[in-house]
């Protein structure tokens, strides 16, 4: 029986192209990118191809793209980067109540260290409450980070709305973006929305675990996390990791090559999948109506996320409860949009690719019935 994998903002399932050049790259181009010799150039050159990829795909210059292990090293980068860098122009960092644990986590890090850091609050749709977030803002803010899509809700944050404010009244501080959920999936735009630091992920576009990259605006200044070679002008020391740095371009070449009719299929996806999740009583949509389409997240009525879950596994359907990284603990996210305990308790979070199709959906809805049917109530 084949899987109904329904769990893509977890990670994704590597395409042909990123898996082929990935295997090629450690077998016949297997150089340290560092090396003088032709090895090395040739490893060297697979590098900067992707670098230029990844660049193109934002419309910014490969010189601003800095290759990580993943979203969470380049979210940490930039929270802890641009707070010691800006420490002397003010200690005021502002976050959005929703993002990411590797952002919230930071943040909340840095608010140990000393940094006055603040969570602006979103709406009930899990938006970021512009007249609230604007009352946040002083001379002394030097970092702000909001996510451009929400991984549990799929909700779109109005990134160049909030980018503005920054600017024109606090011109010091740095603005960043998680845009590793709407990457490959949306059109992503740093410079012309007014973001100075921007992070992706490899695994979220059928590329390989373990890349990232982050787009640092030119002139933008962050102390590195990490300390070594020479490696990426030494605000990401370390080898390469070229295998997963040119899979991580080949997927993105294969994403951006057909973004709009990807874009269509999974509009069409939920759509479908919407329809029937309202039709059934007792699951309520917790995604605002505009979010991104990649992303549901429903609650069932009565009936625990993670016993819904299970019970979905054993029909060979998969999605995810809420952030994969929260492995099960309660969504602070919903708490945040300021959802009842019974709907936080029972949500679900459903996400596509572009190799889903409705048989996916059929065989989601006939799980989520007979667990409906079937599951004790808590």
């Amino acid at each position: 029986m084949s899987i109904h994998y329904l769990d893509n903002s977890a990670t994704t399932q590597v395409c042909r192209e990123a898996a082929d050049t990935a295997y090629r790259m450690m077998r016949e181009n297997y150089g340290n990118p560092s090396s003088l010799h032709k090895a090395g150039i040739q490893a060297e050159a697979a590098v900067e191809e992707a670098r230029g990829i990844i660049a193109d795909s934002l419309n910014v210059q490969p010189k601003t793209i800095y290759f990580t292990s993943g979203g969470t090293e380049a979210n940490n980068t930039v929270l802890f980067g641009a707070a010691q860098a800006l420490k002397r122009r003010g200690n005021r960092v502002i976050v959005s109540a929703v993002e990411h644990s590797s952002v919230y986590e930071s943040a909340k890090r840095l608010a140990e260290l000393g940094f006055d850091v603040q969570f602006a609050p979103v709406t009930e749709q899990g938006v970021v409450d512009i007249d609230a977030f604007q009352a946040l803002l002083t001379d002394k803010t030097i970092l702000v980070s909001i996510m451009t899509v929400n991984n549990e809700t799929g909700a779109i944050q109005p990134i160049e709305r909030l980018a503005k404010p920054v600017h024109k009244n606090c011109p010091e501080a740095l603005f960043h973006s998680d845009a590793v959920q709407a990457y490959g999936k949306m059109p992503v735009k740093p410079k012309k929305w007014g973001v100075d630091l921007m992070s992706v992920s490899a695994h979220k576009i059928h590329g390989a675990k373990g890349c990232g990259a982050l787009y640092i605006r030119d002139g933008a200044r962050i102390l590195p996390l990490l300390y070594g070679g020479e490696q990426q002008k030494k605000l990401r020391p370390g080898t390469e990791s070229a295998p997963l740095i040119a899979a991580f371009g080949a997927a993105a070449a294969a994403v951006f090559s057909d973004l709009s009719l990807h874009a269509d299929h999974i509009k069409e996806l939920n759509r479908y999948a919407l329809d029937q999740l309202q039709a059934i009583d007792g699951i309520s949509v917790n995604s605002p109506a505009d979010a991104l389409p990649y992303i549901i997240n429903i609650s069932v009525e009565g009936i625990r996320s993670e016993t819904m879950l299970h019970h979905l596994e054993e029909t060979d359907v998969y999605v995810s409860s809420s952030s994969a990284c929260a492995k099960g603990k309660r969504s602070y996210v919903l708490e945040a949009m300021g959802l009842p305990d019974d709907r936080i308790d029972s949500s679900l979070r459903i996400s596509f690719s572009r190799y889903n199709t409705t048989e996916d959906i059929d065989a989601l809805i006939e799980g989520l019935k007979s667990g409906i049917a079937t599951l004790q109530r808590k």
